[in-house]
């Protein structure tokens, strides 16, 4: 994987034209593009695939939370469309979990594809303690992301997302070869935004994650290939130091 690769665009809009356009600009400096919730609820299926004929691996990121037989059946229902990763919400439990594997690796193989890297989402970037206290969560959000990435990694996901704060402690608790999809990435100098638990691009990488989600830095910026490129190249200096 070279360094640039490690970067997920998300492509937060409702226009497929506006997708495509941002997919163009970013083909060949970026690993891959996210889609979420604003783009599927909008595009669907098609709009997916429209987005996948640029040549650009896909990171579906649905966030399905379910019934274990709800779940396995949205689960079915979005792998032939051969995104690389995709979500559901490793606080749905380990039935939930272990249903989602088994639909993604039955329907891969009728389907004919790839299965999709299963990652499960612990707690949302835009959450810190105080958040998780008042709706009932005792502990650190640091103690609560550990718990649901031991729980998805004993229920056979591929990995888990989390804030780039629990990157070690994740390492620690699971090992190498657990995927970490870190959002919450602002280069130097950025605005967090709404993003709580926030590290620099190089830092992230540095501490052990696997792939980063990088939306605002590169889609607002002026020249946004110019701004993921100056991205993969901090990648690029890390790795080289």
């Amino acid at each position: 994987m070279t360094h640039a690769n490690k970067v997920f665009v998300p492509l937060d809009t409702p226009s497929l034209d506006v997708a495509l356009d941002w997919a163009a600009r970013l083909k060949g400096i970026v690993g891959g593009l996210k889609l979420g919730l604003e783009f599927f609820g909008a595009q669907g299926p098609e709009g997916l695939r429209r987005v996948a004929a640029t040549g650009m691996p896909i990171f579906l990121d649905l966030k399905f939370h379910d019934i274990p037989n709800t779940v396995a059946g949205a689960v079915a229902s979005v792998t032939p469309l051969a995104p690389f990763m995709m979500t559901i919400h490793a606080g749905g439990g380990q039935a939930m979990m272990r249903a989602a594997v088994d639909a993604a690796g039955e329907t891969a193989a009728k389907a004919g594809v790839p299965r999709p890297k299963l990652l499960g989402v612990t707690v949302l970037t835009s959450l810190d303690d105080s958040d998780l206290h008042a709706a009932g969560v005792a502990g650190s959000v640091e103690h609560q992301v550990v718990r649901l990435a031991r729980l998805a990694q004993d229920s056979g996901l591929d990995g888990v997302v989390c804030s780039p704060k629990e990157i070690v402690p994740i390492r620690h608790a699971c090992g190498p070869d657990l995927i970490l999809l870190v959002p919450g990435i602002r280069p130097a100098g950025s605005a967090s935004g709404d993003q709580k638990r926030v590290m620099t691009p190089r830092e992230a990488a540095d501490a052990g994650a696997t792939y980063l989600v990088i939306g605002r830095p590169i889609i607002a910026a002026a020249d946004p290939r110019l701004a993921a490129q100056s991205i993969a190249e901090s990648l690029d200096t890390a790795v080289a130091g």
